[in-house]
């Protein structure tokens, strides 16, 4: 898909952002439709259908947490990529986030290159959506063998248990998005036992002594996420 294919929905109430960031997302050639709080957002994203939707959580008439759990059960946009702007340390506001919906979030300030690259980032994710599961896949210097259970992480082969492979699947089939602590618990362990979420720690410790630290990173009150 190209970028002039690609519709993005910005929602801010502060003209100046809205400005800034559909300048420079024009320029990357995407096609930018803006709104100025969430009801008006709400209504943009029914009409134009964004792959994605930068919004800023706190607006007048509706904030941003509501018009993503109203978008979110809207049918045709409940796979749009829904990403959250966020001052710094909004701890809250993050995880509130998360919980109605979103995908991602970004800080600000952010510069404007840093931005491109993020949503450049989160558009990938649109790519990986319509890809089938695959036996083997390599994210990074990681070969994944879903038939056989097994890795190899810098030429280094090595048999996971099961539920380690099945979690480092999981994070791996999207890197950079946050998977939310009861979405792992549900995809990897499902009904076949009662978990705490104590197993899913454990297990991260795992992964991160046989694969590496910095390849799993913990999104406080959220869950985890899987980076290159």
């Amino acid at each position: 898909m190209k970028n002039k294919d690609i519709k993005i929905l910005l929602v801010d109430d502060e003209p100046d952002i809205l400005e800034i960031i559909s300048y420079n997302l024009s320029a990357e050639g995407y096609e930018v439709f803006t709104a100025k709080n969430g009801v008006e957002g709400v209504a943009k994203a029914k009409k134009k259908s964004p792959h994605l939707i930068i919004m800023d959580v706190m607006m007048p008439e509706m904030d941003g947490i509501e018009a993503c759990e109203v978008i979110r059960n809207t049918p045709g946009l409940d796979h749009t990529i829904i990403t959250f702007l966020t001052a710094r340390g909004e701890d809250y506001s993050q995880v509130a986030g998360f919980d109605a919906g979103a995908d991602d979030y970004i800080t600000k300030p952010i510069k404007p290159k840093v931005l491109v690259s993020k949503v450049k980032a989160l558009l990938r994710r649109l790519k990986d959506d319509k890809k089938e599961v695959e036996d083997i896949v390599k994210v990074g210097e990681i070969i994944i063998n879903r038939e056989e259970y097994k890795i190899v992480n810098d030429g280094e082969e090595m048999v996971l248990p099961r539920k380690e492979f099945e979690l480092l699947s999981l994070l791996t089939s999207k890197p950079n998005k946050v998977f939310k602590r009861e979405v792992i618990l549900d995809k990897v362990w499902g009904n076949e036992v009662v978990v705490g979420g104590r197993t899913i720690d454990v297990h991260i410790r795992k992964l991160r002594e046989k694969i590496g630290d910095h390849h799993f990173k913990t999104v406080k009150g959220v869950g985890y996420k899987f980076v290159l």
